[in-house]
């Protein structure tokens, strides 16, 4: 029983981050890149402000519930919960470094903005962001339907 309370722990906390990547790919880029400067960087504030507070909890509750959840199930393996926590593990780890060295010091210059004092490339920096951010889509939305397969079709 305590295999899989930790297994829905890591699912939801993982769902909570991938849920981040589907609503770009559905809405928030497509928003963004109709947004003027002004509009876009005091979203961008907004948004990393909010998300610097609140979203790290999350993070490191993935990072660590996933971390455990490999631990436990490391005695099988073989076993496809084993394979498929490992794969969603390195992948959130990937998704944490490029948020840390990508998207984290993208945000930082733009935070640096004001709505009337900003570069004359600020779209460049828009599209640095997003394109960093694909990257990290690619690692999360992988290693959350590695995970979620491990927990439907593991046995």
């Amino acid at each position: 029983m305590t295999d899989k309370i930790i297994l829905f722990s890591a699912l939801l906390a993982y769902s909570i981050i991938v849920s981040q990547s589907f609503m770009y790919i559905l809405a928030l880029r497509t928003a963004q890149l109709n947004l003027e400067a002004h509009s876009y960087i005091e979203l961008r504030k907004l948004i990393d402000t909010s998300m610097r507070s609140n979203f790290k909890y999350v993070v490191y509750t993935a990072l660590l519930t996933n971390l455990i959840l490999v631990i436990v199930t490391s005695k099988h393996p073989e076993s496809l919960i084993f394979i498929s926590a490992t794969v969603a593990f390195i992948a959130l780890v990937a998704d944490t470094i490029i948020t840390v060295k990508g998207n984290l010091p993208v945000n930082d210059i733009i935070n640096s903005w004001s709505r009337d004092h900003y570069p004359k490339n600020w779209t460049d920096y828009r599209l640095k962001w997003l394109r960093i951010f694909q990257y990290r889509q690619i690692a999360n939305i992988t290693g959350f339907l590695f995970l979620l397969a491990g927990a439907i079709f593991s046995k």
